[in-house]
Formats: C-alpha cells, structure tokens, sequence
C-alpha cells in the first residue's frame, strides 16, 4: 500500500512540472507519463491512439509533440465523454467512438470495475489476480470496425506512431490495420506474456506478426511482475525496418 501510494505520489509531482499536464488534472486525467521516454528524440506527425481511455496517452502527445495529428478511438460511453471534453476545441483531434476489430459489426465489450481494463475478450481470472479490482462489472454494447475504415493512407503523415492498449485484442486490431501498417514508423503495444484474458495471444505472436509486416523490436518498456516476481505484462516498441511490398 505505501509503495502504491509513493508512487502515485510521485506521479503527481510530474503530472504538475507540464501545462498541458496540468490542464487534464482538471478533467480528472493523468497523462501517461510512464511513457515520456517514448518521445525522446522524437517529433511524431501523427498518433493514431488505438484504445484512448479518458485520453492519458493523446494528452502526453499533445503536450510533448504540439503539432501531432491525434486520431483515437475509444468505444465505451463513460471515458469517450471525459477525452471530448478534455480536448474539446482541439482541431487537430478526433475521437472515434468505435473499437477497432477485424470486420464492421457490433460486439459486448466487457467492462472492467476499472474501466481502463475492459476488453472485447473475456476477463480472465489471471487478470484479475495480476491487478485486484479489475474483474468484470457488466458489458456495453460497442461499435467495431477495422482501421482502413476510419482512415486512409493521406491521413497518417510521417513520422507516424501507432499505439495499441486493447487488453488482449492486439493481433485483432492489427488484422483489422494491416493495409496501413506500412504508413507508420512505430508500433507501442502493450501485450502479455501470459493469459490474462481468455483466448488472448502472448507477445511471442505478435512480435512474429509485426517481424512479416516489416517491423522489428526495438523496447521493452514498463515491465510489470507478478506476485512470483515472473514478468507479466509490458509496453513492445517496434519500429519500421523494411517497406511491405504491395
């Protein structure tokens, strides 16, 4: 408890050092500055924020690259509502409330106590050992579609950032994407590397889906461990090698 509560200590004294930071405590947001390092040397011209939530990661973009184009896509009602509010009048970005998927079609999202941790996959029991208070609340209904149904190659300028955080739904999105993959200069993915929702593929996959479509692996950021200390879960930094030929 003390460790959690130093830490989230700590994270608000770096959440306060920024505007822009600053501005999303006032919407109840903290933006993700576990991720900072991420832009290091950097100078994104568009993020495309696959999983947004009430908008930690967009917001750590708009503050560390001003200029980025942010296209997110969010599909819960509560924290659709929180990143529309927290970037309204912002032109450069658009919020879709839809989750990203294969096909176009509806589907029960379920919705975690934590809504953060809500899935298109089954919560499993892993998850809810792994991270206490996670377990599933109910399910909303949610629009799904694939990604080259949002967006075209035009939209996404150079250098380009493609961030996935879709609790265990990574190779789906990526399926539903992969006309555009080769329009993008990095992938940040968080993935498993064991179940924790049901059904869910481990890094192991989508390293290897990634290594076909051109990219390799370049980080592995914020390691989180379980109990046994065993690594669980982590943030995949991929950058594009090689061009994907048509």
């Amino acid at each position: 408890m003390i460790g959690r509560r130093v830490k989230q200590a700590l994270k608000l004294l770096r959440l306060l050092r920024r505007p822009g930071y600053r501005r999303g405590l006032c919407f109840g947001v903290g933006a993700a500055v576990e991720h900072e390092a991420l832009f290091a040397g950097k100078s994104f011209a568009t993020l495309v924020d696959v999983g947004a939530n009430t908008g930690q990661f967009s917001l750590l973009a708009r503050t560390l690259a001003p200029g980025c184009r942010i296209i997110a896509f969010e599909p819960l009602a509560r924290p659709a509502r929180v990143f529309c509010r927290l970037f309204s009048g912002d032109a450069r970005t658009t919020l879709h409330r839809c989750a990203l998927g294969l096909t176009a079609g509806t589907a029960a999202m379920n919705v975690s106590r934590r809504d953060d941790n809500s899935s298109l996959l089954e919560i499993g029991p892993g998850q809810v050992s792994f991270a206490p208070g996670t377990e599933a609340c109910g399910t909303e209904s949610v629009a799904v579609a694939p990604l080259v149904d949002f967006i075209g190659p035009d939209d996404i300028v150079s250098p380009a950032l493609l961030k996935i955080d879709v609790q265990g739904y990574e190779a789906t999105v990526l399926a539903g994407a992969v006309g555009l993959l080769r329009q993008f200069d990095y992938i940040y993915c968080e993935s498993s590397f064991v179940e924790l929702y049901i059904g869910q593929p481990f890094i192991s996959s989508i390293i290897e889906t990634l290594r076909v479509s051109g990219f390799v692996l370049v980080s592995v950021d914020n390691v989180c461990h379980g109990r046994d200390g065993l690594p669980v879960q982590a943030d995949f930094l991929f950058r594009r090698a090689v061009a994907i030929a048509d």
